[in-house]
């Protein structure tokens, strides 16, 4: 049988790898080792101590002696940690771009871990702190926060032994606590007083509220008491966004009371494993947990937003560019505590909104909202790059999303990567709207090239992502065309598993020709509900979703209507999308408000239980899922 054209170009990515590592030996190529020195040549023997200064010799030496070769150069890390002062910025020089490709690989069977993270050390017995609950006295440990640019460290994570710490918060445990109240019109939320255990002054205390499909983080401006209610306001601009716009919503009735927590305060810090910062007095405040030995332990908290930027120019993209067997960990993500955080869906965050009265507009007839959004940021971003390829990466221990490939990526390949502990979405690809055209605009770009086109997304493992932002998701894929999502592994998230589309149009949009095969999704929606597997939004001519495996759906006890999931879910505006032979428990789909032209044929328990076992990660990626 002849192999299909997606296998077949895989196979040809692969085998460009496989030569250029084959080739290190007739080709330039630089080494890193962390005990290295940026005064060396650069040699095994005699390496480099930063990717910095390789990428500034590598790119001098294809300026020089490889202009009119088609050798590779390669930079190849030894393993350890490389932690970066600032983010890494990669711009292969337009006189190499069309003869040379830039190869950056980790050391053979050697483990380089590019951080923005800076350690924790010299933690000491904190004594008796006025505010800590009293069943915690004698427990917490203390140490001073970073001082960076001459300034206090702020971070909102951290990582002991790289286990995920939490931030203090209440109710403890992971519980949720319920709104008494909710007023939009004075812009008041009303809680429980026992909450706050008599907190008067809310200098950096967050109050983080469910809405069905996101959260939102909002500062506290003021709390006043009155009986055994507490009354809050919140800082702007987010208090404006999150009581005008009217979706996600935060509900509160006689049947179902919006459930959230409060963070960020040491009265809080009352279990293992829950830290604070107090900004001001420059301290960091831990409980450890059992088996923690704090004077030894390898503790980290992030100083970047950004590890890694690859960007061109619309008319001189970046190219060539693969990266192999690099880890890229510990990142920040400080929005949410400057400007708070108002979702609007997938992480992404509103500009502006508002209710529509009356409704409509000349493209939405029946639209009752809109909204400008912004996109979180990630560990790495790639924008207008062709044929950068990331192979067997790690991207791990990160407050925002981990890949994105933002716009103007064309030909692209994630292959074999793994995206564990991230904060936000897992990877994000295509424009989810410019933050200048409302988001439900159907997009269409007058430069086709901003688009993303053509990218592969195949044999990654994606899990435990959204832990920070739990409306965000395993795969997010904006406004793009062409893109192939086949035999990932997606597990373990707070909503949905593979999100494809923007814009709740159906009208004629970017979106067109995506393939969402034989991936495995399993064990999503652990914390929101309106939810998903696979999840679609808009026309998007030519797209398929195929031969997927979806099971063990199950929405927590805190979603409102917990029997709204669904293996597959083509939402507002899902039109021409052919939706064959995806294997799941049940017949429990969601056609909500779709165009025309959308084809079910065979999807069910009744599906071949060979397409079942064949969904996921392939035979020589499934290491990934025991690494």
């Amino acid at each position: 049988m002849a192999a299909n054209p997606h296998e077949q170009a895989l196979r040809t990515v692969l085998l460009a790898v496989a030569l250029t590592a084959a080739t290190a030996g007739e080709s330039a190529t630089l080494w890193v080792a962390s005990a290295g020195s940026d005064n060396n040549p650069g040699t095994r023997e005699s390496p480099l101590a930063s990717l910095d200064m390789a990428l500034q010799k590598s790119a001098n030496l294809c300026q020089t002696s490889l202009e009119s070769s088609n050798e590779p150069v390669q930079i190849f890390l030894r393993g350890g940690n490389y932690p970066l002062t600032s983010t890494l910025d990669i711009h292969w020089p337009p006189d190499a771009r069309v003869s040379n490709r830039l190869v950056i690989a980790a050391a053979e069977e050697e483990y380089p871990v590019l951080s923005g993270g800076i350690a924790l050390k010299n933690w000491r017995p904190a004594g008796d702190l006025s505010g800590l609950a009293p069943h915690a006295a004698g427990k917490v440990w203390f140490t001073s926060a970073p001082v960076v640019g001459g300034r206090v460290l702020e971070f909102r994570e951290l990582w002991v032994n790289r286990a995920k710490a939490i931030r203090a918060s209440t109710p403890p445990n992971g519980k949720l606590a319920r709104l008494v109240a909710w007023d939009k019109t004075n812009q008041i939320a009303t809680i429980p007083a026992g909450l706050l255990d008599g907190i008067q002054t809310p200098a950096g205390l967050e109050m983080v509220v469910d809405q069905v499909w996101e959260i939102a983080n909002l500062r506290i401006k003021s709390i006043r008491y009155e009986s055994t209610n507490a009354l809050l306001t919140f800082l702007q601009p987010e208090s404006r966004l999150e009581f005008n716009h009217p979706w996600p919503p935060v509900i509160v009735k006689t049947n179902y009371q919006a459930p959230f927590f409060l963070a960020n305060s040491l009265h809080f810090l009352d279990s293992p494993g829950e830290w604070f910062e107090d900004l001001a007095g420059g301290r960091v405040y831990y409980w450890p947990r059992a088996g923690d030995d704090i004077q030894h332990a390898n503790v980290i908290v992030p100083r970047l937003e950004n590890i890694m930027k690859i960007e061109g120019a619309p008319d001189s993209p970046d190219a060539h560019i693969c990266f192999k067997g690099i880890t890229f960990a510990y990142t920040s993500w400080l929005r949410p505590a400057h400007q708070g955080h108002v979702p609007l869906q997938a992480g992404m965050f509103m500009l502006e909104a508002r209710r529509l009265s009356p409704k409509g507009t000349p493209y939405h007839p029946k639209l009752d909202n809109v909204a400008w959004v912004g996109r979180p940021s990630a560990a790495v971003s790639v924008k207008n790059a062709d044929q950068v390829v990331f192979e067997d990466c790690t991207f791990t221990h990160l407050a925002s999303a981990g890949l994105d490939f933002e716009s103007g990526a064309h030909n692209d390949n994630v292959i074999g990567c793994s995206f564990r502990d991230l904060g936000g979405n897992g990877i994000q690809l295509g424009i989810c709207s410019d933050t200048n055209i409302e988001t439900h605009l159907p997009y269409l770009p007058s430069n086709e090239g901003d688009l993303c086109t053509n990218d592969i997304l195949a044999n990654n493992l994606v899990t435990d992502c959204g832990n920070e932002d739990w409306g965000c998701v395993g795969m997010c894929i904006g406004y793009a065309r062409g893109i192939r999502i086949e035999h990932n592994e997606v597990f373990n998230l707070p909503y949905t598993g593979i999100s494809v589309g923007w814009g709740w149009t159906k009208m004629t949009n970017a979106l067109a020709d995506n393939f969402i095969h034989a991936n495995h999704v399993h064990d999503v929606a652990k914390r929101l509900g309106d939810t998903a597997g696979i999840y679609t939004l808009s026309a998007q001519p030519g797209t398929v979703i195929s031969e997927n495996s979806i099971h063990d759906i199950h929405p927590s006890q805190y979603v409102p209507d917990p029997d709204h999931w669904f293996y597959i879910y083509l939402d507002e505006g899902s039109s021409f999308i052919t939706v064959r032979d995806n294997w799941c428990p049940g017949e429990k789909f969601l056609k909500n408000a779709n165009g025309p032209g959308n084809v079910w044929k065979n999807n069910g328990p009744g599906v071949a239980k060979q397409i079942q076992d064949a969904a996921g990660l392939e035979p020589h990626f499934r290491h990934l899922l025991s690494d």
